[in-house]
């Protein structure tokens, strides 16, 4: 009695995925590692520490990449959806818009108590490097107009006299609170919700 079995996959197809899934896990590790690097010590970190935190070779990364600014800015948009999942309310969640915008504020709050908080890494990123054009820059600045545009979706919503102002004063608030956190000038429990909840009051929001 014979037993069917699968043929085995031809030695150049076990290469290949042997190969891709190498890659792959290089290129995770060193996203991975650019974001908390460049998170904690600024973009300027050098390439050489970059790659040796990653546990790659130089020549590795620019197999994956064409430049070190390319890698930034892969970092910054792979942790986005991250972050944007813990800072904005769940699309389902039993909130009216009051409470949405303010759900940002707490989770400010929150995040800004924790010892390795350094601020908002897009923000940082768009100061540090002083350039719109730099690739990073591009990544930050499109998820920096993603909470901009939630405000002011919400502040629509809720009837606000102007959506446009309340957004950008909201964010305005959003980046300096964060900011003044991020460089220990300042703590933010208590003081970034109830300054957003007064620039919502004004602009005629009570539910």
């Amino acid at each position: 009695m014979t037993t069917d079995t699968a043929a085995p996959a031809p030695a150049h197809e076990m290469f290949e995925t042997s190969e891709e899934t190498t890659k792959a896990s290089s290129r995770d590790r060193l996203l991975d590692t650019a974001a908390d690097l460049c998170y904690r010590q600024g973009l300027r970190v050098p390439t050489d520490t970059l790659c040796k935190a990653a546990g790659i070779s130089k020549r590795s990364m620019y197999k994956l990449f064409d430049s070190k600014d390319a890698v930034l800015a892969a970092a910054l948009e792979r942790s986005a959806p991250g972050a944007t999942a813990h800072l904005l309310p769940p699309d389902d969640c039993e909130l009216g818009p009051r409470a949405r915008m303010l759900y940002v504020f707490e989770r400010l709050e929150e995040a800004a108590d924790a010892p390795n908080y350094r601020g908002c890494p897009y923000t940082s990123a768009q100061v540090e490097l002083k350039d719109p054009a730099h690739p990073a820059s591009v990544v930050a600045a499109r998820a920096k107009r993603q909470l901009l545009d939630f405000f002011r979706a919400e502040a629509a919503q809720a009837g606000a006299i102007d959506p446009g102002l309340l957004a950008r004063q909201l964010t305005v608030v959003y980046d300096g609170a964060s900011t003044r956190a991020g460089i220990g000038a300042d703590c933010l429990r208590g003081l970034a919700v109830t300054t957003a909840s007064a620039l919502i009051d004004v602009a005629g929001i009570v539910a």
